[in-house]
């Protein structure tokens, strides 16, 4: 029986790690602060942030919206940004996407400045990942699953690690942060030869295909640890989220699973509002005058 990889444990832990940060910074007069940049009334995004929003009360930081209609111009939609961006009490900022067909999302994008991109939409956070310069964030879905991996002490140092799927969202940006962990990465997707003998080789591997119940018991083999990333309506008309991986056929055999829900997704939020000091020279109050981050260790001083 594998062990169950709860991403629930993950995030109790870094909102108590959180929690400690925060007070630290409120007793020196800084209140980390999440920017949440929304155009129109889309059901998802109300949700996201909402469970954003829950999760910086939980841990006493704070929360600036930015609601603009569904039909705001893309002039209008700059601005905003451009105010986020130069607020020195906005520490982060999360612009949700997709945006509206009128909106150019890459200008968008464009516009962001790197140092506050939360959730690495920017091709400055994608440099800096690639360049591993610190510069900007990476996507907290793919930060989740290097949480995971650390919370529950597997190390991807030395071991061979398949990703499945190469987009910019999770395949490509965890590649490389596993990379960074000194794993031996090998990046999987449609047009792999050999897919499953090259997944069943790996000692971990990542799933995010985005296809739901698509990779079954013939992808493992005992010892393996796997990260289902992907969350996807259950087939069938069933009520539900289900990952990319079958569950049922993968726990028997491997070492380690996380679940869908419970896993991945439950990480992300608190990536995504984990504040915290890059206080390499020490603790948090020889650290000061602060940097403050919410999400990694991109740092913008306040």
């Amino acid at each position: 029986m594998a062990e169950l990889l709860s991403g629930k444990a993950v995030a109790e832990a870094l909102t108590e790690r959180m929690k400690t940060d925060v007070a630290a910074l409120k007793a020196k007069g800084v209140t980390p602060t999440l920017g949440i940049i929304r155009v129109g009334e889309k059901g998802p995004d109300i949700s996201y942030e909402k469970g954003a929003t829950k999760r910086c009360e939980e841990v006493g930081a704070a929360v600036k919206n930015y609601v603009l209609p569904e039909d705001a111009t893309q002039e209008a939609l700059l601005k905003t940004i451009a105010e986020a961006n130069a607020d020195r009490k906005v520490h982060g900022v999360l612009l949700f996407r997709p945006l509206p067909k009128h909106i150019d999302d890459n200008a968008a994008r464009a516009a962001l400045n790197p140092a506050k991109d939360v959730d690495g939409i920017t091709d400055g956070s994608m440099a800096g990942i690639y360049s591993d310069s610190g510069a900007g964030y990476p996507p907290c879905t793919a930060e989740s699953v290097i949480r995971i991996l650390d919370h529950y002490k597997i190390d991807p140092a030395g071991k061979r690690v398949a990703v499945l799927g190469r987009s910019t969202v999770i395949g490509k940006p965890v590649s490389l942060l596993l990379l960074k962990k000194n794993g031996t990465v090998t990046i999987c997707h449609s047009k792999t030869q050999n897919l499953e003998e090259t997944v069943k080789a790996a000692d971990i591997a990542v799933v995010a295909m985005g296809r739901a119940l698509s990779v079954g018991k013939e992808y493992f083999r005992a010892g393996q640890y796997v990260i289902d990333v992907g969350v996807n309506p259950k087939p069938n008309g069933e009520k539900g989220t289900c990952g990319d991986v079958k569950f049922d056929e993968a726990e028997p055999v491997v070492a380690g699973i996380s679940p869908v829900p419970g896993g991945v997704g439950a990480v992300t939020n608190a990536c995504l509002v984990r504040p915290y000091l890059s206080a390499k020279r020490g603790s948090v109050s020889r650290a000061l005058p602060v940097r403050v981050t919410l999400g990694t260790e991109t740092a913008l001083r306040t």
